[in-house]
């Protein structure tokens, strides 16, 4: 049978076959010595072939093929810097959820999750939640953040999940496509989800007062079927965004709008570090380009993975 996974707990599938029903499996054991090196050599989206086990009592079956994936998403464990994880594969668009702070989004993590995006061909949305909460000042600062990353070519919108504001637009992108929600534990992933399908009715949890997180809600990636024609995917809150598999010579490409003046520089192997005549480094003197967009690059470049949500008691670096 062909099927499609739904959700992932490490050692057990949840798959829902062509015919509709829902099947748990398990992976059959060669998956396990092909020199996959992701913590999840199955992930949620991807399209498998599977066949029921004749001695079950219950309708189990075993996976024993994973057709091509169109695209996935991949990161490296801040913690485990060797482990790479899939977090969902063949996915049509991908809404980053991002809050000015209950908890704080920083710019490095947008742009490492927007790279890694741009990486696999995966359209990108960034949805700034809770603008019910701020003040007139963090208001502004949304703007901004909103401005910079529209110019670049992102599209952004202002949402609340507890009002609904904007949530119409939203499900509007969402309808007839496999879409991917992500971004911290506590940025309102599970309530964002709830308001685009309330009958989905996803568990939710209060941000941690002592250091401003999310108490992990969901636990494995699951997917789920929208009353509107479309799936969604609601993710683990990921703390840090490692980039995988990318060369230095590449990173650029991902900046989309370094990448638009790639063929200005003197040098086709530009790094836009220190090289003559380049037209990255330019546009930066003279403010055409994004400062913060910037360092977020020269950091990605340099390999460095850091855990991008620190503790408020650390002084940040």
């Amino acid at each position: 049978m062909k099927g499609i996974v739904y959700k992932s707990t490490g050692s057990w599938y949840v798959v829902k076959g062509e015919n509709g029903l829902f099947y748990e499996c398990r992976i059959k054991g060669k998956f396990r010595i092909q020199g996959i090196k992701n913590t999840n050599p199955i992930a949620v989206g991807d399209f498998v072939l599977f066949e029921l086990e004749k001695k079950s009592a219950i309708e189990q079956g075993v996976i024993y093929d994973i057709l091509p994936r169109t695209n996935y998403i991949i990161r490296r464990s801040v913690n485990l810097s060797k482990q790479t994880h899939i977090i969902a594969s063949n996915i049509d668009c991908a809404f980053l959820v991002v809050t000015l702070n209950n908890p704080p989004t920083h710019t490095l993590f947008i742009d490492r999750f927007l790279a890694t995006a741009e990486a696999y061909s995966i359209p990108t949305v960034l949805l700034f939640n809770k603008i019910d909460t701020y003040n007139p000042d963090e208001l502004v600062e949304i703007k901004y953040l909103a401005a910079m990353y529209r110019q670049i070519g992102y599209k952004c919108i202002g949402i609340s999940a507890t009002t609904g504001k904007n949530i119409d637009q939203v499900k509007e992108l969402m309808r007839e496509k496999t879409s991917l929600i992500s971004g911290h534990s506590g940025v309102g992933k599970s309530t964002l989800i709830n308001a685009i399908s309330p009958a989905l009715n996803l568990r939710t949890a209060a941000i941690s007062e002592q250091h401003m997180q999310g108490q992990h809600t969901t636990t494995f990636a699951e997917m789920f079927d929208l009353d509107f024609q479309g799936r969604i995917i609601d993710t683990p809150g990921i703390k840090g965004f490692g980039i995988v598999d990318i060369q230095k010579e590449e990173v650029s490409d991902f900046f989309p709008e370094f990448f638009a003046l790639k063929n200005q520089c003197k040098f086709n192997n530009c790094l836009h570090i220190d090289e003559p005549h380049c037209a990255v480094k330019q546009a930066l003197e003279n403010d055409e380009l994004w400062w913060s967009r910037y360092r977020s690059y020269l950091q990605i470049l340099s390999g460095e993975d850091q855990p991008y949500r620190q503790d408020p008691n650390v002084k940040n670096q």
